[in-house]
């Protein structure tokens, strides 16, 4: 039986609220350097959100972005500088052997949200409606602008996974180069979830919309006072290669992606199950061949909901119960919830641990709720680790879907 090529990462492209590559957000992680605003939601007032503000030009016209979704364009952007950090000759590269596989969340209904507030208007004419809406609304749009914009013949598609759309992006663009049917993936995950009302009137309504007088302090993921998520944008893809055809070109090695897994709660809407995510590590866990105190650090997808938090520790407990060196942390107090974007930047702000040993902290606990805690949960400051062999990421999300990735520290 043939073995299954190894999976390595080569490429990082990612904007965050705090960050327009990866060195500057692991630089903000590093220093505790959250940036969260307070932005004016339709029908709703001022609320806390993570905005991006990358270099929207630096890859599309200004006529190219009027005809662009927010999605898109960030997916644009992260799309280049992943091919850039990776060296590829890209200018050369067979574009028919690229595949472009992107988690997303919301998207189509911030375009037809913005579009019925148009016409609203002008007493609901729908003259007025862009014609530009069908290609802007459909399921592929962000990982289709993108080989529009680069010319990428290969396949595409957008993966909706929830909040676990990011790690599903990754996991998905693994299988398919194991496959043979690409040789380059990007892959990742993307987010426009601010530009739409529904989600932040959804979560209100749910009582887990995040609220603080210092929006920096609304996402604060297991403090005692934590009251519900910060919605937020951003990406993260990937440049995923085989082993070999990343060393044939003498490619920059950043990590190899050794385990993951996908599965679904099948039970509530919204509130996770912890057994089901417990199986869902240890799954990933037997894929990758290891044993959980080989886990040097897990990222926890914790949102800073009263009870998600609680039930994601659980879990956590269950499979690190004996885990001394596993350090345990969480990035949205920083940057909010990325939503399809989550998992990838997530990931990417641990990455730098492989090289200097540090964990980033969790912020904003000022009181830790005795249901979320954990022996080894880095708080406040950075820790120290002795050795950073092994991350694993969680990203988990509604209707039950529980993904696991995990990476190692590169060696031959």
């Amino acid at each position: 039986m043939k073995m299954l090529s190894r999976i390595v990462v080569t490429g990082v492209g990612l904007t965050a609220p705090n960050g327009n590559n990866i060195a500057e957000f692991r630089a903000n992680l590093l220093a505790g350097k959250a940036n969260i605003s307070l932005i004016d939601v339709r029908y709703m007032g001022k609320h806390p959100a993570g905005i991006c503000d990358y270099e929207k030009t630096r890859y599309q016209s200004r006529r190219e972005l009027r005809t662009s979704t927010r999605a898109g364009s960030i997916g644009i952007y992260c799309a280049h500088e992943a091919i850039k950090d990776a060296g590829i000759d890209f200018e050369h590269f067979d574009k028919s052997r690229i595949g472009v596989y992107v988690g997303t969340t919301e998207h189509g209904n911030v375009e037809t949200e913005n579009e019925i507030y148009t016409i609203s208007q002008f007493g609901y004419d729908t003259k007025f409606w862009s014609h530009h809406h069908n290609p802007r609304t459909v399921a592929n749009n962000p990982a289709g602008e993108i080989t529009i914009n680069m010319g990428i013949t290969g396949p595409h598609y957008t993966i909706g996974a929830a909040c676990a759309a990011g790690n599903a992006g990754l996991i998905q663009a693994a299988q398919m180069l194991q496959l043979g049917e690409v040789d380059l993936a990007i892959a990742g995950g993307v987010s426009e979830s601010p530009g739409t009302f529904g989600i932040f009137a959804g979560f209100k309504n749910q009582t887990a919309l995040a609220a603080h007088e210092d929006p920096n302090k609304a996402s604060r993921p297991f403090d005692k006072s934590r009251n519900g998520i910060v919605i937020s944008e951003g990406g993260c893809l990937y440049t995923l290669e085989r082993l070999e055809d990343a060393l044939a070109r003498g490619a920059k090695i950043i990590c190899e992606i050794v385990g993951w897994h996908i599965n679904s709660d099948a039970g509530d809407t919204v509130l996770p199950d912890p057994v089901r995510q417990a199986e869902c590590m240890r799954a990933a866990l037997k894929r990758a061949g290891l044993t959980p105190q080989q886990i040097d650090i897990v990222n926890t997808h914790a949102t800073g909901t009263s009870k998600g938090d609680v039930q994601e520790m659980i879990a956590m407990r269950d499979v690190f119960a004996d885990c001394p060196t596993t350090y345990v942390n969480n990035t949205k107090g920083f940057i909010g919830h990325c939503m399809g974007a989550a998992g990838t930047l997530e990931l990417a702000g641990n990455l730098g641990a492989f090289e200097d040993n540090l964990v980033h902290p969790c912020i904003n606990i000022d009181e830790l709720d005795p249901d979320c805690s954990f022996p080894t949960l880095v708080v406040g400051k950075p820790q120290k680790a002795d050795k950073v062999e092994y991350i694993l990421n969680n990203s988990f999300g509604m209707l039950g879907i529980n993904s696991t990735l995990i990476v190692k520290k590169f060696n031959h």
